[in-house]
């Protein structure tokens, strides 16, 4: 028996257009084939004005009733990977039950989240293994988590509220409990399909990026030294049947030339005698033994080469395939540090920007950890095409204040475009005031 894939994701915010794009195919991920992109099926249909998964996200959670104001950043949807072994997924296939696999994950999700609450779901059989795109809104009723531990810890409460309100908590739906809870009843509804829950409690766990990477880096290695050594035998084979083909071809010249010699002594055998014919008859065995031994190792080679082919082929294909499910986990490990860490391509981008200026490395190392850096000597500025001077001033990473994930780069606490607008303007005014004193005076002659 295999096992099954449930996979969850919090999805922020207003709009989740990237992961839209992906289930609904407006984009085509490397690893899809599009000759069966149009197997794929949306299984929950949208409501009356509503046309695709974003629009049915923001739907419900509108004509939910609920009360509180729901913020921004708040996890607004719940991602559900649906799936299982791929041996076991393909034999499904192949025994013609996946419209009833699908309707049971459907069933599973309407018991386990409520119909309302389960705004779509994609079937996807354009790539390896068949598997569901499920989006729940995590609507439930009840008093908070919260609530019930201040209550089991004593602390006053000054405001009760009604635990009969819908609210938008997606911290109530994941909980430890709730998840193990979920991977049982999951497996007990796979069970027809012969899917199974995996080892509760095992200590396998997912090993970091830095790992992960260094890991696909050391596979790529190894298949590639393999592929090398692949091109080199299938060359090698090519070397020796060319070759054996020449011999062939020299080998069937000397037949007809002996053919043609014993034909010529088979009429000068009536006159000398069966001897030399007899002699010149062993030679034609021996040769036609040769021959065929030839033929032999000929349809070796060929066999070898076949055999090398299929080798390659197959090679290219595992590790193409290989290559697209790494690169559909990288887009989805990207789609994590956008989530987890938002700041973190702001503070590139801030760090590129410093280099740009003229500071060294140690400097913006300082700079995007927030500490303010003393310094004296040039900036460039591209706006001005120019190093602008300065005798000493202090450099600091600033938040801006509208932007949670957005920072500028400021030098006496001035923006440093603004800051290099006055240096500049300080320039000017100096170069002027030294052209005058420049100037002749003029005066009147009597």
């Amino acid at each position: 028996m295999g096992y099954i894939s449930l996979q969850f994701d919090k999805v922020k915010g207003t709009s989740d257009t990237r992961m839209s794009e992906h289930i609904e195919r407006k984009t085509m991920p490397s690893n899809a084939d599009s000759s069966r992109t149009h197997l794929n099926r949306e299984l929950i249909r949208f409501p009356e004005g509503v046309n695709n998964r974003n629009e049915a996200i923001s739907h419900r959670i509108k004509t939910a009733g609920i009360k509180r104001k729901i913020a921004d950043n708040q996890v607004h949807a719940i991602r559900i990977l649906l799936s299982g072994t791929h041996e076991d997924l393909m034999q499904v296939v192949q025994e013609g039950k996946l419209d009833q696999w699908c309707e049971d994950n459907l069933q599973w999700l309407y018991d386990t989240y409520g119909r309302e609450n389960t705004v779509s779901a994609v079937l996807h059989m354009d790539e390896k293994t068949p598997h569901i795109h499920a989006t729940v809104i995590p609507i439930v009723k009840g008093e908070r988590r919260k609530a019930r531990k201040e209550k089991d810890t004593g602390k006053k409460k000054y405001r009760k509220k009604s635990t009969d309100n819908v609210r938008l908590c997606a911290d109530d739906v994941l909980t430890r409990e709730k998840l193990v809870a979920y991977h049982d009843s999951y497996a007990q509804a796979m069970q027809p399909y012969g899917l199974e829950r995996g080892i509760r409690g095992s200590e396998a766990r997912h090993i970091t990026t830095a790992q992960y990477y260094r890991e696909v880096k050391r596979q790529t290695q190894e298949l590639e030294q393999g592929l090398t050594r692949l091109s080199q035998k299938t060359a090698d084979a090519e070397e020796k049947l060319e070759k054996v083909n020449k011999e062939i071809d020299t080998k069937r010249l000397e037949k007809v030339k002996t053919d043609t010699k014993t034909a010529i002594y088979s009429a000068v055998g009536s006159i000398f005698g069966k001897g030399k014919i007899e002699k010149l008859e062993e030679e034609k065995r021996l040769l036609t033994q040769d021959l065929e031994q030839k033929d032999k190792q000929i349809a070796s080679i060929q066999r070898e080469k076949v055999h090398a082919d299929k080798q390659h082929v197959q090679c290219m294909n595992d590790l193409r395939n290989e290559y697209e499910m790494k690169i559909d986990t990288l887009e989805r490990s990207m789609e994590e540090v956008d989530r987890y860490f938002p700041y973190v391509r702001g503070l590139l981008s801030i760090a590129r920007e410093c280099q740009g200026y003229g500071f060294s490395n140690e400097m913006v190392l300082q700079l995007v950890h927030f500490k303010p850096v003393p310094f004296k000597g040039s900036l460039y500025s591209k706006q001005h095409r120019r190093y602008i001077e300065t005798d000493g001033a202090t450099a600091k990473v600033e938040k801006v204040s509208k932007y949670a994930c957005k920072f500028q780069l400021c030098i006496d606490g001035m923006p440093i475009l603004e800051w290099f607008k006055q240096q500049w303007n300080l320039i000017q005014e100096k170069m002027k005031a030294a052209r005058m004193s420049n100037k002749p005076k003029r005066g009147m002659r009597l």
